[in-house]
């Protein structure tokens, strides 16, 4: 199991560890960000963690269950090739992420759920809602973006990093990175920079 999937239980500058193991709130809200058809597509390249839809389904059972609030994320892109344009079948919700019941449905066009419709921050502070479990596609994309902004917004987020899959990418000059060197980064980021604790799906789970 990649090592990265422990960070939680490293201690931080302070010598500190991470929130502990406290319970979730009861109204703690988990939000699945993009689990849409179209991410099978090929063109995207080399994904990892396989285990992700199947952690993502646990924590959708968890939610439920519990009776805590479950927010589905949808990208509609704009652009027209992609297989996440709302004109195009990739665009729709893996089948088990559309059934599950949830309390919320936000869409976007950008990385990060908070600039969607309906707005997310909105919602959440009404409701009184503390603490966020962000989940989904792309770890290093649109979920870390979304539990980076959590942070900033003065929201507790937890990110259970097994919950997460992304996919190799190349930058400037021809650097390449695979998605499980992605994933361990926006691990490092997230937690080591204190936007968030990051936990695998059953150190998460126990809190619940």
């Amino acid at each position: 199991m990649p090592a990265y999937l422990f960070v939680d239980r490293l201690p931080d500058a302070a010598g500190t560890r991470h929130h502990g193991c406290m319970p979730l709130d009861a109204n703690a809200a988990l939000i699945v960000i993009d689990m849409q058809q179209g991410f099978a597509d090929p063109a995207w390249g080399r994904r990892n963690n396989p285990d992700c839809e199947a952690n993502v389904a646990a924590l959708l059972d968890a939610w439920v269950g519990s009776d805590r609030p479950v927010v589905l994320v949808r990208h509609d892109s704009v652009g027209e090739a992609s297989p996440l344009n709302p004109d195009n079948p990739g665009n729709a919700l893996l089948d088990f992420v559309a059934a599950a019941p949830h309390q919320l449905f936000v869409t976007k066009q950008v990385n990060s759920a908070f600039f969607g419709e309906p707005d997310l921050s909105e919602w959440l502070s009404a409701l009184d809602i503390e603490q966020i479990v962000v989940c989904g596609i792309q770890t290093n994309m649109c979920v870390e973006t979304t539990a980076r902004m959590g942070g900033n917004l003065g929201f507790e987020v937890f990110v259970p990093i097994d919950a997460t899959h992304t996919f190799d990418l190349e930058g400037p000059n021809g650097a390449r990175l695979s998605a499980d060197e992605l994933a361990a980064a926006t691990a490092v980021n997230l937690h080591g920079g204190e936007f968030a604790t990051v936990l695998s799906t059953a150190e998460l789970l126990e809190r619940v």
